[in-house]
């Protein structure tokens, strides 16, 4: 079973997916954004989540993606594939085909479409030991408000203690930090793998809670992960100080931009060709470009750079 002293930890950036200007797939800039990833040092990557477009893809784009982003990273760090689907058997099969690609572990929303339609508690749970049935892999909840479904901390404990794969959990919703201290108190060692995500707008608090773990998107977490290195280390004002000068970046992004700050970066740093996103979404306005663009060299992240 997997522990705290065991479970993965650290940073686990989202990958974009990167589109020609038409908007067909970028396989060979996929890679390079991997490649890039991979050299920020990063301890993981999940491939296919919300800042990876995956609501933009086909099926079988996404099974290209798959295989493309595994088969590349050959291990280098641990993958996580996103599998969300409202459909139970969907998400199982999908998260079937992750195992098989060689995918560490399985991310998913519970299940959710539109704005009203929800699983029950009980339809949660068996979602999930669906899923891991199918897949026998860790799996990563990812609490998000995205998906509108209200999950109390005693859903998330009764989650990790009758489906023991579901180990991992990206907490994204307002007070975080305070979620993840009740979900760590109340759920003790079955909560092996509390994140934090949201682009890490909530890091310093999240880790004081006890986070073990962020997914910001790949923008810079080069510069996220000494905030955690210090502070696992027990130097929480190394690590203040180290966020401190990221957190306006940070908030830019987060508040002006989403995920297409890290294509606009990569863009710029010569790691992919286009930062273009597929319709109904929009190019960032040149002025938030140039805005995200002005923060970021302040404090010069890889992506800026990588490709030059």
């Amino acid at each position: 079973m997997i522990t705290r002293d065991t479970a993965l930890r650290g940073v686990f950036p989202i990958a974009p997916t990167p589109f020609t200007p038409t908007g067909e797939l970028d396989l060979e800039g996929q890679r390079r954004v991997l490649d890039c990833m991979v050299d920020q040092g990063v301890d993981g990557i999940c491939i296919l989540a919300n800042y990876s477009e995956q609501f933009l893809l086909s099926d079988e784009e996404r099974e290209t993606l798959m295989r493309v982003c595994l088969d590349h990273v050959a291990g280098r760090v641990p993958v996580i594939v996103t599998t969300s689907h409202f459909g139970t058997a969907i998400a199982a099969e999908r998260s079937r085909r992750a195992k098989a690609a060689g995918a560490a572990m399985v991310m998913l929303m519970p299940p959710y479409h539109g704005a009203s339609l929800r699983a029950d508690e009980t339809g949660i749970v068996e979602h999930f030991a669906r899923v891991a049935e199918a897949a026998a892999l860790p799996i990563m909840l990812q609490d998000a408000p995205l998906s509108g479904v209200s999950l109390p901390v005693s859903l998330l404990v009764r989650l990790a203690k009758e489906v023991p794969a579901v180990r991992y959990f990206n907490i994204e919703t307002p007070g975080a930090a305070a979620k993840l201290r009740g979900l760590i108190a109340a759920g003790g060692e079955a909560i092996a793998g509390p994140f934090d995500g949201e682009e890490s707008i909530t890091l310093m608090a999240d880790l004081d809670a006890g986070a073990t773990g962020t997914m910001p998107s790949a923008l810079l977490p080069d510069l996220i992960k000494p905030v955690l290195t210090h502070h696992f280390a027990g130097r929480r004002a190394d690590a203040a100080r180290a966020y401190a000068q990221i957190l306006p970046l940070i908030n830019y992004e987060n508040r002006q931009c989403g995920l297409r700050a890290t294509k606009a970066v990569m863009e710029a740093g010569g790691v992919i060709r286009s930062d273009a996103v597929r319709h109904p979404l929009e190019a960032l306005h040149p002025a938030t470009r140039e805005g995200l663009l002005e923060l970021a060299r302040q404090v010069n992240p890889l992506a800026l750079r990588w490709g030059k």
